[in-house]
């Protein structure tokens, strides 16, 4: 758990200012993200009025940053002396993968972030729209400053760097600007992602590899949907009527009631569509599998090393736990 990881009083994001600069955004435009948050400068916590009013569809653009539980006192808004903390924390082994919540760029790479009163080794990576997310006590980076990153791809390790009580990823979510925090697991959930790992949501409208997933797994369940990554009326269609045939709500939302009825357990001599899905569902979180449908070698290699880097039980089969890692 984070002994620190609380909200910068204001004169510390002043003082932080050539570093924002340096990130590409200007004091004027931290002060509008920090907004509401003036006001409670002593805990450091904005009300996340500017989250209500942001758009909450599951639109399959956020992924779940990594894999763990929530340890005791490690909630967003925390006491943290005279302070609160500022993000959630997900408890983990060093060296737990650590994946990009959406896609953006890597606008910090340092101790702390840039922000002060933070953690050790940290990313900022910002997704456009002054939506910004944090990971912090890294134990090692996976990608560079300025990089460009996809939703799910591995950017860096889990670690205890900084002033922690065992290793963790603090994770902050900023909607509003960089320095307006706001609950990320609300912020998440909003999105469609369960940060305590469980299944995702995908609304109408969704896209991305997420939606090929459940479009491969839909044909291989006999709805020959195109996997054009676009969850659109067609394939909303297709998952009403498997939804009631499988005696759940015909609702069209791929969820927690829906992913274990639209999964198989996989093994290596399996193929098919299903197949391709999962190679998909690797492929987001940076495998770099050929998608082909063969479930060879090679695709259990990398079901293996996605199992082991997430501490899940390394079998190398793909059954409903590891699914809903990957998708998440």
């Amino acid at each position: 758990m984070c002994e620190s990881c609380a909200t910068p009083a204001v004169e510390e994001l002043a003082a932080d200012e050539e570093a924002v600069r340096r990130g590409g955004l200007s004091r004027r435009g931290l002060l509008a993200g920090l907004g509401a948050g003036l006001g409670l400068s002593v805990i450091g916590l904005t009300t996340g009025a500017s989250t209500a009013s942001a758009a909450s569809a599951k639109n399959g653009a956020w992924a779940n940053p990594a894999l763990g539980y929530f340890p005791q006192g490690g909630h967003y808004g925390a006491p943290r002396g005279g302070a609160a903390h500022a993000g959630q924390d997900i408890t983990n082994s060093t060296g737990t993968g650590v994946y990009a919540a959406a896609a953006g760029t890597v606008i910090r790479r340092s101790w702390g972030g840039g922000l002060g009163g933070r953690t050790g080794n940290a990313l900022v990576i910002s997704h456009g729209g002054n939506q910004y997310t944090y990971y912090g006590h890294l134990s090692a980076y996976r990608v560079a400053l300025n990089a460009k990153v996809k939703a799910g791809q591995r950017i860096a390790d889990m670690g205890a760097t900084g002033n922690v009580t065992g290793p963790h990823l603090h994770f902050e979510t900023h909607s509003g600007g960089l320095g307006s925090i706001t609950n990320p697991v609300t912020f998440m959930t909003a999105r469609g992602v369960d940060l305590g790992g469980g299944w995702p949501r995908l609304d109408a409208g969704a896209s991305g590899a997420t939606v090929v997933v459940v479009q491969r797994l839909m044909t291989q369940r006999g709805h020959k949907l195109v996997a054009d990554g676009n969850y659109g009326s067609v394939s909303v269609a297709a998952v009403k009527k498997f939804q009631a045939s499988k005696g759940l709500v015909a609702d069209g939302q791929v969820g927690p009631a829906t992913w274990p009825k639209l999964v198989y357990t996989l093994r290596q001599g399996s193929s098919g569509q299903h197949v391709s899905a999962l190679q998909t569902a690797l492929n987001r979180r940076s495998a770099g599998l050929a998608v082909d449908g063969t479930f060879g070698s090679v695709t259990t290699t990398a079901v293996r090393a996605y199992q082991g880097l997430n501490r899940l039980v390394v079998d190398g089969e793909a059954g409903p736990v590891t699914w809903r890692a990957l998708v998440g």
